[in-house]
């Protein structure tokens, strides 16, 4: 998301490397894309399988839908915002604007009054239905309108909800899929030159933040491999921004990645920060969460240093572990399962 200028869609376009149609512009976009992953590819150039499949991810550009008026009926939120996990918020800081280029901090600030405004008024129209029902004779839940009442008080102090994780994350609020309750990454949209990361004040200030360089980017995501490998060194890139903003996403997602390989099929499975043995299977098939015995388990790096599984196995680097194992990032599973 992003306001006008601000660059949301050149940056969707190095993200997904897909160039937009002008006619779709009213359409919401979605793109799902493979998560590059270094250690996906060793895997397969050591197991050598029938198929390779990376873990995948969704953006989503929301419809572009003109400027609000005054009075019209044009939601503050395309529901696509409130659809996701997590918010990408493009921040104009490049000199493009010309002239009338905004500080980050104002084009920060405007779009998030209006994500605030929005949940306010989702609060508030809920807290008066309560109210209404209550008065009316009917039961109400004491918990949904204690924590409505702590969402109305942060969002009147213009505080989005993310800054408390624990109301953020509360259960009963869930079905109200609040914005400024998802976690967000902003990425200053700069210059050619330019690689810093401008401050933000006040709420603003605790934002994860990482600066993008659009124009370069886009024209990056556009060239053949050995190409773009030429061009990252030139402008002494690392890793493109493509790479550094889906780890981020799902490090603001809390998500990790486990992996099984075969002759068949090397894969990346995508699972929550310390999920349990058995559930992760459970993200495998049905059946393996349902007859769990045990998984069989070696960390990435260890296979690495050991040079193959059988060497792993001599040193004792393979584990046998129970259904409560937490899934370390990078953990090489074997389900062992009965149904």
């Amino acid at each position: 998301m992003g306001l006008p200028g601000a660059g949301r869609k050149t940056i969707f376009e190095a993200l997904t490397q897909t160039a937009l149609e002008s006619g779709r512009r009213d359409e919401d976009r979605i793109v799902t894309i493979s998560v590059p992953d270094d250690r996906v590819d060793a895997l397969s150039r050591r197991y050598l399988p029938k198929k390779t499949i990376y873990a995948q991810i969704e953006y989503i550009l929301p419809a572009d839908t003109g400027a609000r008026t005054e009075g019209s009926d044009q939601p503050l939120v395309q529901p696509a915002l409130r659809d996701c996990d997590a918010l990408l918020q493009v921040v104009c800081n490049h000199s493009g604007l010309g002239p009338d280029r905004k500080t980050p901090q104002l084009d920060f600030s405007k779009l998030n009054q209006e994500l605030l405004i929005s949940d306010l008024m989702v609060v508030e129209k809920r807290i008066e239905r309560i109210e209404q029902d209550h008065r009316r004779g009917r039961k109400m839940d004491p918990e949904e309108r204690a924590l409505l009442e702590q969402c109305r008080q942060m969002l009147d102090a213009e505080t989005p909800l993310r800054a408390n994780p624990e109301l953020a994350a509360a259960k009963a609020l869930r079905g109200f899929a609040l914005v400024t309750a998802k976690p967000m990454l902003v990425l200053f949209n700069n210059d050619e030159e330019d690689e810093s990361i401008p401050e933000l004040e006040g709420a603003a200030a605790g934002e994860n933040r990482m600066c993008i360089r659009g124009k370069l980017e886009q024209e990056l995501a556009q060239m053949a491999a050995d190409e773009a490998a030429e061009f990252l060194q030139e402008f002494h890139i690392k890793k493109s921004a493509r790479h550094r903003i889906i780890q981020r996403s799902y490090q603001l997602l809390g998500l990790i990645s486990f992996f099984t390989v075969g002759k068949d099929e090397v894969r990346a499975w995508t699972i929550p920060r310390d999920t349990a043995a058995a559930e992760a299977a459970g993200s495998i098939h049905s059946d393996m969460q349902k007859g769990f015995i045990r998984a069989e388990v070696l960390a990435y790096d260890d296979l690495e240093n050991c040079g193959s599984y059988p060497e792993a196995r001599k040193q004792g680097l393979v584990r046998l572990e129970g259904k409560t194992y937490p899934v370390a990032d990078g953990d090489i599973v074997e389900i062992r399962f009965n149904v």
